[in-house]
């Protein structure tokens, strides 16, 4: 019952999601910011830490009842893909790129949702979808690799960028079939605390000597992962992948370079070049017909 409710309401799903995109667009700069001056394994564990004890907080506090025993396999699935997975990947390869560039390899995320999406979710998106999804993340993606050097970026990087995109993209296909049943923020709260023990342990053995070389920017933006990125944003994406379903919804991605580049722009003054803006104006018109498109 649950999962044929929330599949009745998707322009609610749209609102959401649109929310939820919002809200990660700023993630790739915040993390630039703060592996500035942490390392990027403790950086993970620490915005894993500080959102686990937020989640574990409001699921004690409204009472919410434990998970089923079959809805444990997924959200270690859920755990290890948005929780450690993807922030850890992310932070090492920032330590290389620009968070322009990551912005970038982010287009291809919607595609990989959307693959996860019919093996996981059961979802079956016409193929005029399917185009739509190519061609945006093709949008991107090859933008990415005619710029070359000129992105500074590195083969390593761009390859922990991929895998990134990968562990995420069935992150939130999982999390979003899950969602369904067990309610959207209440699935990133579990998975939070699922990793919270190794979280918090990793935290304690990586804790810096002394924290007194950190920039108050590199502290605003682990803030701004720990509450937003790992906990905020999740609460809209997943309901809104719930209610307008995965495949279709998670299109919005494609959305988040344009936003991402705005900030990248205005806060961390990094170059965004023409090249980049038609590449978002693109992927818009991929989302527009995506939408129309989706099943």
């Amino acid at each position: 019952m649950a999962a044929q409710g929330t599949q009745g309401r998707p322009g609610s799903g749209w609102i959401h999601g649109f929310i939820g995109m919002l809200i990660f667009s700023g993630s790739m700069p915040a993390t630039r910011v703060a592996v500035a001056d942490f390392d990027p394994v403790f950086l993970t564990v620490a915005r894993a830490s500080l959102a686990g004890v937020l989640a574990l907080l409001a699921l004690v506090l409204t009472k919410s009842a434990w998970p089923a025993r079959p809805q444990w396999r997924p959200l270690g699935v859920v755990s290890g893909g948005v929780v450690l997975g993807f922030p850890l990947l992310t932070a090492l390869a920032l330590r290389q790129l620009s968070s322009a560039h990551a912005l970038l390899f982010l287009g291809l995320l919607p595609l990989s949702t959307a693959g996860f999406a019919v093996l996981r979710g059961g979802e079956r998106p016409r193929p005029a979808f399917w185009l739509c999804a190519v061609l945006g993340s093709s949008l991107v993606g090859g933008y990415a690799l005619s710029r070359g050097p000129a992105l500074q970026g590195s083969l390593m990087a761009d390859g922990l960028m991929l895998l990134a995109v990968l562990v995420c993209g069935l992150g939130y296909a999982e999390g979003a079939r899950l969602a369904r049943s067990l309610g959207g923020w209440q699935v990133i709260c579990w998975a939070l605390v699922l990793a919270l023990p190794l979280s918090v342990l990793g935290a304690w053995l990586l804790l810096p000597a002394s924290f007194s070389g950190v920039s108050d920017s590199a502290w605003l933006g682990l803030a701004y992962v720990s509450l937003f990125s790992m906990l905020i944003g999740f609460v809209f994406w997943y309901r809104g992948l719930a209610l307008g379903g995965i495949a279709a919804v998670g299109q919005l991605q494609l959305l988040q370079p344009l936003f991402g580049l705005a900030l990248a722009a205005g806060l961390l003054h990094e170059a965004v070049s023409a090249g980049m803006v038609g590449v978002t104006v693109g992927v818009l018109m991929c989302v527009a017909v995506a939408r129309r498109m989706a099943a």
